[in-house]
């Protein structure tokens, strides 16, 4: 693990956030390429001023990050870096998605994730309903991401326990403090049937700033949130309108008029959250968007297995998908000439990469 060495390092340096580490990241496509290059290319990163070049150049690995890695080794915790296969696909997605990740159990890159949270006061009500909900949702092969907190979040986790699926639990501290203590047990359970994370140092306390923190993971990991029982002011209407920017969708179990711990929910679903009563109403919501992302998957699949191409064919693979698109479509994407556009698509069709359909329409041949 000595290249995940420079990705412990470049996030302990003073001024570089989440957002500041994706924009390097995206440029220098390595923290150790980071730290090689010069002042100048590292000013071209939006956000980096000369304060934050001197920091870099001086910086040196702080002791307690030393402590820190070397326990991550010792006791067999695993880091996904953003660059990491594994690192999960639709957290790449948010404007400042983790540089790691402390991963305990397995994560992969599935996009098939939802997030349940909700109050850690929960009602009968609220609890029965979540397990259920859950347990439900994994049987259908969804893996349920939720705090591992008191209420909601742990009665999330059972029901998927129950229902024998996977389940991603995301912490407000390190994996040696984890919270609450009495979790413990659950800690273990869910690393054995999916993944804990988080992105804290493993002897962070479960200080309260960290909670609205990695509420954006839990929201960023997953296709939407479904909120069960939340006050008026409850943390977990912060991950659902966390959801709501990263462009998720939310999702709102109704409770009772009376109970003031549906207020949040309620008011969710007035602001147009999706009611739901079963498992069906979420699978029937998300199926489009399910189905576009395994279209997806599967381009970049057949991408990966096709032969050596050229900057220009590469380019002009890029504007096509299962479904035919008119060649006109194609020259006002990518502003190249009809005629030379006609030669490399025939080229492409000749390797068996492009399918023509009547008309001048083009697909990547199935």
């Amino acid at each position: 693990m000595e290249n995940i060495l420079p990705w412990f390092v470049l996030k302990s340096v003073p001024g570089i956030g989440s957002h500041l580490f994706k924009r390097l990241i995206d440029r220098f496509k390595s923290p150790h390429l980071v730290f090689e290059a010069s002042p100048d290319n590292l000013l071209k990163v939006d956000g980096i001023t000369d304060r934050l070049v001197s920091a870099i150049k001086r910086h040196k690995i702080p002791e307690h990050v030393k402590k820190d890695f070397d326990s991550v080794i010792e006791n067999g915790y695993r880091i996904v870096t953003m660059l990491d296969p594994d690192y999960p696909a639709l957290l790449l997605e948010i404007p400042d998605p983790p540089p790691f990740l402390y991963v305990f159990g397995q994560l992969d890159s599935s996009i098939m994730n939802i997030a349940v949270v909700g109050s850690r006061n929960a009602t009968p009500y609220g609890l029965s309903t979540t397990k259920q909900l859950c347990k439900d949702l994994a049987l259908r092969g969804i893996t349920i991401v939720s705090g591992m907190a008191r209420g909601i979040d742990t009665a999330a986790h059972e029901g998927v326990l129950m229902g024998k699926g996977k389940t991603i639990a995301v912490l407000g501290s390190g994996f040696e403090k984890v919270y609450p203590a009495e979790n413990l047990n659950l800690f273990h359970k869910i690393a054995e049937n999916g993944a804990v994370v988080s992105e804290f140092p493993l002897k962070t306390e479960p200080e309260a700033h960290n909670f609205p923190i990695r509420n954006r993971i839990i929201s960023g990991i997953s296709l939407g949130t479904v909120v069960v029982e939340a006050t008026k002011k409850s943390g977990s209407l912060i991950t659902a309108r966390l959801a709501a920017e990263q462009n998720r969708e939310v999702f709102a179990v109704p409770g009772s008029i009376n109970s003031f711990k549906s207020i949040g929910a309620h008011t969710l679903i007035k602001q147009g959250a999706k009611l739901v009563e079963h498992a069906q109403d979420i699978i029937e919501e998300l199926s489009p968007l399910i189905q576009a992302y395994a279209a997806a998957d599967d381009k970049n699949k057949k991408m990966d297995k096709l032969p050596p191409l050229s900057s220009e064919e590469s380019l002009v693979l890029k504007e096509l998908g299962p479904y035919p698109v008119h060649i006109d479509e194609i020259v006002r994407n990518i502003s190249m000439e009809p005629g030379k556009l006609s030669s490399i698509l025939l080229k492409l069709e000749l390797k068996e990469i492009v399918a023509q359909a009547p008309g001048k329409l083009f697909s990547i041949k199935e």
